[in-house]
């Protein structure tokens, strides 16, 4: 029996695994970097030990022998799906929680993958030769033949293009997988990315645990996935026709444990394999929640050499996965970084398991007061949800991520709500192509309305002015600015997330709060920390507050909406000047593309940014001469930092 497991990982996977360890009564341990030192992955674990990074080898056994593991868990990402590192475990006489290293080796390289594949009798997309690619086979998709997550990949579809963009992907791929191999695929603009959850033990049995469905995805990641799939739903005999052909590619490289069989299919149900995760998934909840499985739990029977049942659990109900990443979809998937103030999802009901009733399970990597490193993903959590239906999930996902509480940092949470209620994904019109198809600028969009947002702003003016009244000195036995003649308005601005001042005019009298501009909202209550406010029509809605720094947040059950406070006299030195390239986050510089005195155009590329493991390319912000280019190649920049200016030619 296995006694104590190392996670050679960190974040939400690492806490997940570490969640079915104690529930069996099994030690765990934590491995972390200087980065990580705080994180909660390493709080939670019964010891832990620093190492130089999650790539190193030698290092992580060495920590699994120091800390007495007698088994490593790889989670997913990192060192999950290298064959070395899977042998050298086994090597080093502890237990593997994963397919044997043979297995491994053989999906390793989505090349060798392919034709394995085809060899075996399942469906694959023609592999095309980078050097031959001809205007006809255009859209291409280039994609790293190591690791995943949507690292590596570009669609190219101008000819003219293809060599930057593999140059690139060759760069984010050796940067996340230290493989730069990369080759060229027909692309299906929109198609469907389905996968078959497989589970094989070592006595010959093998498990096709249901399909979900990942089609909404942005850089070629999934943000949302759900089981079972509507477009396996819909087409008849697609099910059976996915089983087989998992079940194929499982025994042709005699898989066991835990692994995931990934296709790619068009409408009419035709599909095509793209490669094999040798891993657990991040969407594992999914198919958790619909079968009622522990995924971990079974990795671990199979190699303590359990044999599974001849069948597993039929599934029953429908289950939606949303990732919550910090990250600005509006201004190009911009990663953040930074502390995380407060996180809480009031109406989850489980954490890392489920119960197999409705209910909304969380999955995190954070807790208050973490830190979002430039050096890691930046997917923070994952919120679940499981009903009868997929309607109702859908509509019990999006009403938990609306209530979520998430200071500190930008995410894509609005995007998430806008794709769940949109009627195209909830009548299971979804492909890859979604977010293009109905228009990122509105999907990422605030989903509160106008008079939501008022009413916010109007919460956080008088609970600030609340504030004030609470913590103003006295003199006299009355509160300074007390006065006994009539004073005129007071106002507040702030300026939300997308950039929009907002005044709010109000004074209080003896007959309560006048709102000048916002005649018929009346004041119910008011602390510095909650406010309920009554609309026009009589429906009172309560606020609560929160502060950090100049920062406001008010949460609502419609919603969390971040303020700025605008403050009257801006600071000597704290105006950018015009015509400057702002770094959006901290990151190391790749490159620059132009030298001083270039005259350079709107949008010309001028310093390609590496953070969070993904190559970020920053464009000029108008026509005119690059007159300062203060950056250069390898030098590490902070978020504001000036990159770059930019002059119209006639000054």
């Amino acid at each position: 029996m296995i006694t104590k497991v190392l996670v050679a990982n960190r974040g939400e996977i690492s806490r997940r695994v570490f969640a079915t360890c104690r529930r069996l009564g099994i030690g765990t341990v934590a491995v972390y970097t200087e980065p990580d030192a705080e994180a909660a992955h390493v709080a939670e674990a019964d010891t832990r030990v620093q190492i130089s990074n999650y790539l190193d080898v030698d290092a992580i056994l060495g920590a699994a022998r120091a800390a007495g593991a007698d088994a490593i868990h790889p989670g997913y990402g990192f060192l999950s799906e290298n064959a070395g590192f899977a042998a050298a475990v086994a090597g080093a006489g502890l237990h593997w929680i994963g397919p044997p290293a043979a297995a491994v080796a053989a999906m390793g390289s989505k090349v060798e993958a392919k034709k394995t594949m085809a060899a075996a009798g399942v469906p694959v997309l023609e592999e095309l030769d980078p050097d031959t690619v001809t205007a006809a086979q255009l859209p291409v998709l280039v994609k790293a033949s190591a690791g995943g997550g949507g690292r590596g990949m570009r669609v190219v579809t101008d000819l003219a293009a293809l060599t930057a963009e593999i140059e690139s992907a060759r760069r984010e791929a050796a940067s996340a997988f230290g493989d730069a191999t990369v080759f060229c695929e027909r692309y299906l603009p929109t198609g469907h990315h389905i996968e078959v959850q497989i589970l094989a033990d070592t006595h010959g049995t093998v498990w096709t645990v249901g399909e979900r469905e990942c089609s909404i995805q942005r850089r070629h990641q999934k943000i949302i996935e759900e089981a079972p799939s509507p477009l396996v739903e819909r087409v008849d005999g697609m099910r059976a026709r996915l089983f087989a052909a998992a079940r194929l590619a499982a025994e042709a490289i005699g898989y066991t444990g835990a692994g995931t069989v990934e296709f790619l299919a068009d409408d009419d149900g035709a599909f095509y394999f793209l490669e094999m995760n040798t891993r657990l998934q991040v969407e594992h909840p999914v198919t958790e929640a619909t079968t009622g499985l522990d995924l971990v739990e079974l990795q671990l029977r199979v190699v303590e050499g359990e044999r599974l049942s001849p069948e597993p659990p039929a599934p029953q109900g429908h289950s939606i996965e949303a990732r919550l990443y910090a990250e600005d979809p509006a201004k190009n998937w911009q990663p953040q970084a930074g502390t995380v103030s407060h996180f809480e999802v009031p109406t989850a009901r489980t954490e890392f398991e489920s119960s197999g009733r409705p209910e909304i399970r969380l999955d995190s990597g954070i807790v208050d007061g973490s830190t979002v490193s430039i050096h890691y993903d930046p997917m923070l959590a994952k919120v679940v949800a499981y009903a009868p239906n997929r309607g109702r999930a859908a509509a019990m996902l999006a009403d938990a991520l609306t209530r979520a509480r998430l200071h500190g940092l930008r995410t894509n949470r609005d995007l998430l709500i806008n794709v769940l209620h949109h009627p195209a994904f909830l009548a299971g019109d979804t492909n890859t192509a979604f977010l293009d198809t109905h228009g990122l600028a509105t999907l990422a969009a605030s989903p509160l309305d106008a008079t939501t947002l008022r009413l916010a702003a109007v919460a956080a003016a008088v609970a600030d002015a609340e504030r004030n009244r609470a913590t103003a000195p006295v003199a006299l036995g009355a509160p300074i600015g007390w006065r006994n003649v009539v004073s005129g308005n007071q106002s507040k601005t702030y300026r939300d997330g997308g950039e929009v001042e907002r005044r709010v005019e109000y004074r209080f009298t003896r007959t309560g709060l006048t709102l000048p501009d916002d005649e018929g909202v009346r004041l119910v209550s008011s602390t510095p920390d909650r406010v309920v406010l009554a609309a026009a029509d009589g429906v009172e809605t309560a606020y609560a507050i929160s502060r950090y720094d100049d920062v406001v947040v008010v949460d609502s059950p419609r919603g969390g909406v971040e303020f700025t406070a605008v403050p009257r006299f801006v600071e000597p030195g704290a105006a950018v000047a015009e015509g400057s390239l702002i770094a959006p986050m901290p990151g190391v510089v790749i490159r620059t593309g132009a030298a001083v005195g270039q005259a350079v155009t709107a949008g010309q590329p001028l310093v390609w940014l590496e953070a969070m493991k993904m190559e970020h390319t920053l464009t000029a912000p108008g026509d005119g001469i690059l007159t300062e280019l203060p950056v250069t190649a390898g030098q590490q920049v902070e978020m504001g930092a000036v990159l770059a200016v930019i002059a119209e030619a006639d000054d």
